[in-house]
């Protein structure tokens, strides 16, 4: 059975602890630059709330002890949107300590699975840059493949209101072309080692 998570909503339409997923959706989303997580505990969802998001965003991710077959020198990478298509944005942070490596967002009318792609190529992007060889983790399957066959398999249409998150898709794709990269692409196994680190935390 699922644990019971509360999810802090900081700024939406009416902040405040919310119990479930879909509560804390009616809140966020459609609202511009909405701050929110879960928590297991109520505790923690207190403290956080009187704490603000502050605190929450742009710092090192919660650590627990890596699970012995997973890469510690690594990125791990994820997005999140608040709908389909919604407000998209997207993380790397260092599998090892948590440190958020790059951030970007909110991007509109975006999807998961392109923000997942576009965080893999930014995150292969800045390791050749810095001449690194180490692994990526992504927990999306979809954009793990579409980064190894250079080709997205998204239905998002394109026009004016997507032209911001194709925009940075294309981008990628055109860095993929013409890059070669020696990075393992691998899959973060959630049900195996919990949420991926870079993972937010927002259902």
């Amino acid at each position: 059975m699922p644990k019971q998570k509360y999810y802090v909503v900081w700024v939406g339409r009416q902040p405040g602890i919310y119990t479930t997923w879909a509560e804390t959706q009616t809140q966020v989303n459609g609202y511009s630059d909405a701050k929110y997580k879960s928590f297991t505990s109520q505790t923690q969802a207190e403290e956080a709330f009187q704490t603000g998001w502050a605190a929450f965003y742009g710092k090192k991710v919660a650590l627990t002890t890596l699970p012995p077959e997973v890469i510690a020198d690594s990125i791990s990478v994820d997005a999140a949107c608040d709908g389909s298509p919604g407000n998209l944005e997207y993380r790397g942070v260092d599998t090892n300590s948590g440190t958020e490596l790059f951030h970007k967002g909110p991007i509109y009318n975006g999807t998961n699975n392109l923000g997942e792609f576009i965080a893999i190529v930014h995150a292969l992007s800045m390791l050749k840059k810095q001449g690194k060889t180490i692994p990526v983790y992504s927990d999306s399957r979809t954009a793990l493949s579409w980064v190894r066959n250079k080709r997205v398999g998204s239905r998002l249409p394109r026009n004016l209101g997507t032209n911001e998150v194709w925009s940075l898709a294309d981008r990628a794709l055109q860095w993929l072309e013409n890059n070669d990269f020696p990075n393992p692409l691998l899959k973060w196994e959630t049900e195996n080692w919990g949420e991926i680190r870079a993972d937010f935390g927002r259902k």
